[in-house]
């Protein structure tokens, strides 16, 4: 299979040279596996190396680190590690191992195995492949290459999906993603574990991973979609039910994500999967948004962000939809929102002035601020205290407004205000 080898993304190339040096001296066993192999197969480029070794995989992640400016990782409990290069590079090293789950939807107690014990612990065939890095061989125990010709998912064994949930959701999300199928004992494996409610099983914090990289999909709209038919989202909170009209929400967030994109408006880095999962609970109230919330784990920052959304007032959204409305009060109500919540207002409402007034903030007043400091203030003899914040309102109001335009005009207004007050 050396032809696969040549499949291999360029930038991987050095490291790759690196591990086949190391395994020749060593004298181990070395494979790639999972999806790295799947995805070398289908001729889908995929930069996560994920490494097996027959022996002891930390040390030879240690070895291969010290290559390399990298940082590892360990998880000794595991017998894993990972090496982080930069943030396009990520490499896992794992000894080879098997799994037992003393329970389901529980973590699994792992000890050391083969090669083949360690492709049997895996989810489905077509991430159950390796390739010696010695040999160049292609390892395929359990007809995953079939599968993947046939565009077929299929499970190593029956319980699955009851020993680990998640792979229902990995299941319907490698179906919509590569155009495959669940073939129809996994598909009544899969539903059995669903009349179980394995997924309301799950510890919430794993359900929260599985549910952000569905998210960051290229289409989580056809994911969440396909989770909507088989299992609906009583896994995420009791009262959540996913209409219609929010499906159309999903398909614009998309339009809305490039629109954005293409206007360079973005100031920061931008998590685009938080507003699929807005839309996605759009329809609960905020004190269930904030259970979910609470539930998955979310970091503060990211549930601070879809409260905001849910807590926007009818009278914002009433004035955002007027035609006649001034800069300092577009600025008043969006200055404070994330990227995030913009995008969604501009996502659910259609009102055209609504869209017109979140454009004219990207494009002129976000992060608009006034020339004069506190220095200034105390120059003209104000003394420091919360008159200062009042006084800068008004300047940014005023020139949010047009009214004032240069540092000269802004004191000339300072000016006018103190006399006023005097």
């Amino acid at each position: 299979m050396t032809k696969l080898f040549k499949k291999i993304p360029e930038e991987l190339n050095i490291y790759i040279l690196n591990m086949r040096q190391i395994t020749r001296r060593s004298n181990l066993s070395v494979y790639f596996v999972g999806g790295f192999v799947r995805d070398l197969i289908l001729g889908v480029k995929n930069l996560d190396l994920d490494i097996v070794v027959e022996g002891d995989g930390i040390k030879f992640a240690n070895d291969f680190a010290g290559l390399f400016m990298g940082k590892v990782t360990e998880h000794k409990n595991f017998g894993t590690a990972t090496f982080v290069l930069n943030e396009f590079l990520k490499i896992d090293f794992s000894s080879a191992r098997r799994e037992i789950y003393p329970k389901p939807a529980q973590l699994p107690i792992v000890s050391p195995g083969s090669l083949r014990d360690d492709l049997l612990r895996r989810d489905f065939t077509i991430n159950a492949m390796a390739i010696s890095l010695s040999t160049s061989r292609l390892i395929d125990y359990f007809d995953g290459v079939n599968d993947l010709r046939l565009k077929k998912i299929r499970v190593l064994h029956p319980l699955s999906f009851i020993d680990d949930p998640t792979r229902i959701l990995r299941a319907i999300r490698f179906e919509q993603r590569y155009g495959l199928k669940i073939e129809h004992k996994t598909l009544m494996f899969l539903k059995e574990a669903l009349d179980l409610k394995m997924l309301e099983k799950l510890h919430p914090h794993r359900l929260r991973d599985d549910l952000i990289i569905i998210l960051k999909e290229n289409n989580p709209d056809r994911v969440l979609k396909r989770i909507q038919k088989l299992a609906g989202f009583k896994f995420i909170h009791p009262a959540l039910k996913v209409p219609a009209k929010t499906f159309s929400l999903f398909k614009s967030i998309k339009k809305e994500i490039n629109w954005f994109k293409a206007g360079c408006f973005e100031r920061r880095s931008m998590d685009y999967w938080i507003i699929y999962l807005m839309a996605l609970l759009d329809s609960l109230d905020l004190n269930c948004v904030k259970k979910v919330c609470e539930k998955l784990g979310l970091r503060k920052g990211e549930t601070k962000r879809i409260l905001a959304y849910k807590q926007i007032s009818k009278k914002s959204i009433s004035d955002l939809s007027s035609s006649s409305l001034k800069p300092s009060r577009i600025f008043a109500i969006l200055e404070p929102l994330s990227y995030e919540v913009i995008l969604m207002l501009k996502v659910k409402y259609s009102n055209r002035n609504l869209k017109r007034h979140i454009l004219e903030f990207l494009e002129i007043y976000n992060g608009m601020r006034v020339f004069v400091s506190g220095d200034d203030l105390h120059g003209m003899g104000l003394k420091p205290g919360p008159s200062y914040q009042k006084i800068f309102a008004q300047v940014l109001n005023a020139k949010l407004n047009s009214k004032v335009r240069t540092k000269e005009e802004e004191l000339a207004l300072i000016k006018s205000l103190v006399k006023k007050r005097s």
